[in-house]
């Protein structure tokens, strides 16, 4: 697919996260007030910031589509990473409610009691939502690879952790029914703050990294490295590779050293080719090559020098 078909798919991707996020808050925010569970109350906070970072990654995913401008050269892609950072936050914030919520359940000082009678209605709740999240993170997660998208990778993970937490409260509930031991309720919401910190945590430093500039994944660079090799018999070698991510946006960067005798037209022509070659593999790429010219006895290629070596063999 082309750059374009994928931020249409991006888009209605994160559109359906929007939609189906806002029917799981309001089920469990109207169930767990009606039996009075912290663990549905907590899951409701939950999906409430799952909610608010489906919105971010929605906006942010529109916004990192956009062409590069004037204020913008190299194009908005570090919308998806601010996006990314934002969603880890609200995770963290989520936690904490949560926490509290269970402590204060735990300590014996919440006016609420739970009403068993209601219970199956929460363990349906709880149900559904695991279904539901399921499916949706599934999507969003193979669009995100599809697209290289940070937004829906960290949406994706959002709704993984909320399938794991709503089966966690799922399995609470139920042995609640059967043992008649509401502590298990505020114990299980301590259990849901602590997977979904983790997670937050998880994310934090993925959204961080590619807003420092970091490099992209060694195994994508020795990639890179693979195909530029595959050209070997053209050039005399390559130095100085340098990588970066900007949202789905990736930069490749790298000098190429040309036997000194050809044209520079040849040089230009060949820098196409090799950049067509990369984008086959990254179509998200955006590819610098600069041209150095090669002398008899320059020993800076290394390794990857075979213009001369060619020669010799001649």
């Amino acid at each position: 697919m082309d750059k374009q078909t994928l931020d249409k798919l991006k888009e209605k991707t994160a559109h359906i996260s929007v939609i189906s996020n806002a029917g799981l808050v309001l089920m469990k925010f109207v169930v767990g007030f009606a039996i009075g569970s912290v663990s549905i109350m907590s899951e409701a906070i939950h999906s409430s910031m799952d909610l608010i970072a489906a919105v971010i990654a929605f906006f942010s995913v529109r916004k990192s589509a956009e062409p590069p401008d004037a204020a913008h050269s190299f194009g908005h892609g570090k919308f998806e990473d601010v996006s990314g950072l934002i969603e880890a936050l609200l995770i963290f914030v989520a936690a904490i409610l949560i926490i509290r919520e269970a402590v204060i359940k735990l300590l014996g000082h919440s006016p609420e009691e739970l009403k068993p009678e209601l219970l199956f209605a929460g363990i349906a709740v709880m149900g559904i939502s695991a279904i539901v999240n399921w499916y949706v993170s599934r999507r969003l997660m193979k669009v995100a690879k599809q697209t290289e998208s940070i937004a829906l990778e960290s949406d994706a993970w959002h709704l993984r952790t909320d399938v794991y937490t709503s089966l966690g409260v799922f399995l609470g509930l139920i042995l609640i029914r059967l043992t008649g031991i509401t502590l298990f309720d505020p114990i299980f919401a301590i259990g849901v703050a602590i997977v979904i910190m983790k997670a937050a945590y998880d994310l934090t430093v993925r959204s961080f990294a590619d807003l420092i500039d970091h490099s992209i994944p060694e195994e994508d660079e020795e990639r890179i490295k693979k195909i530029i090799c595959e050209h070997s018999n053209d050039y005399a070698g390559f130095h100085d590779l340098k990588t970066r991510r900007s949202g789905p946006e990736i930069f490749i960067e790298f000098h190429l050293v040309m036997p000194g005798e050809i044209t520079v037209l040849q040089s230009h022509d060949f820098a196409d080719h090799l950049e067509a070659d990369l984008m086959l593999e990254y179509p998200r790429a955006n590819v610098t090559i600069h041209i150095e010219p090669c002398n008899e006895g320059c020993t800076r290629c290394g390794s990857f020098c075979t213009f001369y070596k060619k020669q010799e063999k001649k």
